[in-house]
């Protein structure tokens, strides 16, 4: 059974952040700590609890009464719960964080003034996100290669300065990510906001992808920074390999359709047969999903509308 709790904010925020969680009772008190240490106002806080076995929905209802919280019975994957999320939330703006997030003081102070100079076209915003250790670069924005390998800007490279100026790139990492409420109403589909389809991994790839498609822009905020704890995902290597490359491919086929991807044969030869091969010998859920007819084709997104 569903369950939520509602805060009592009667004023339209400006922001809505929306934090997905699942068996995070070790990594949800700094995420929480952080986001109320914030100090501004125009804020909505949504809670979707993905089927955690552990304490995180206690803890988050005992430190947080009466805050919104959304309680699925069952894991439905990162891209239907900020489906959930964003469906009851009334900002102008939706952040969405993972639980392992913490923010810094001045984050939301800083997104803020971000957002009242944002052209109207930007629909997406990309804060600096470094890993604990605050000298690496977890990511600074989703770049796509012309070979439609798409990668985290900056990932793992000491911060030196080097993303601080503000750029366009072509989508946010939605483990923290800023996203223009119209620009979603635009792309809703059938299957959400973020395709459910996807349930983990890419998800946000996509999404990027369907609005650029719409010539909405996205904008690097690195004024904005957070904090990523990493390694928090209890999926299984294997299962998350596959979703990886599954979800790498269902992206591809939806937003680039399939004879111009294999157009560029020479990447597909060099890059994705090699590693395809590989994944088959050794991933038995890629196996599974090929061999034993285990998914249904209607599961694979269609060409997006453009």
């Amino acid at each position: 059974m569903l369950t939520a709790v509602r805060g009592t904010t009667t004023n339209i925020p400006v922001i809505s952040v929306i934090i997905i969680t699942h068996n995070s009772e070790k990594f949800i008190r700094l995420c929480l700590d952080s986001v109320f240490k914030q100090g501004c106002s125009g804020l909505e806080i949504i809670f979707i609890d993905n089927g955690s076995e552990d304490r995180t929905a206690a803890i988050i209802r005992d430190t947080l009464p009466g805050i919104m919280l959304i309680e699925n019975p069952v894991n439905l994957g990162a891209a239907e719960a900020r489906n959930q999320g964003i469906k009851l939330a009334r900002g102008e703006w939706i952040l969405t964080l993972d639980c392992d997030i913490i923010l810094e003081e001045n984050f939301l102070s800083n997104i803020i003034k971000i957002i009242d100079q944002a052209p109207s076209g930007v629909g997406m915003l990309q804060p600096k996100i470094l890993n604990l250790d605050k000298k690496r670069i977890y990511s600074c924005g989703i770049h796509l290669s012309w070979s439609r390998r798409f990668y985290d800007i900056g990932s793992q490279k000491r911060d030196r300065g080097q993303f601080n100026k503000p750029r366009e790139i072509f989508g946010p990492c939605s483990a923290a990510a800023l996203y223009r409420r119209k620009m979603l109403e635009e792309l809703i589909e059938d299957t959400g906001y973020f395709d459910r389809r996807f349930f983990f991994l890419v998800e946000d790839v996509d999404l990027a992808w369907r609005a650029k498609i719409r010539h909405w822009k996205c904008m690097q905020a690195p004024k904005a920074v957070c904090y990523h704890h990493g390694n928090s995902s209890l999926l299984n290597k294997k299962y998350r390999q596959y979703l990886n490359l599954r979800n790498r491919y269902f992206t591809i086929i939806k937003n680039d359709g399939r004879l111009r991807y294999f157009s560029k044969i020479l990447p597909f030869v060099l890059y994705d047969l090699p590693r395809l091969c590989y994944l088959i010998l050794t991933n038995r859920f890629l196996r599974e999903a090929l061999f034993k007819n285990t998914g249904s084709k209607n599961q694979v997104p269609k060409l997006s509308h453009r």
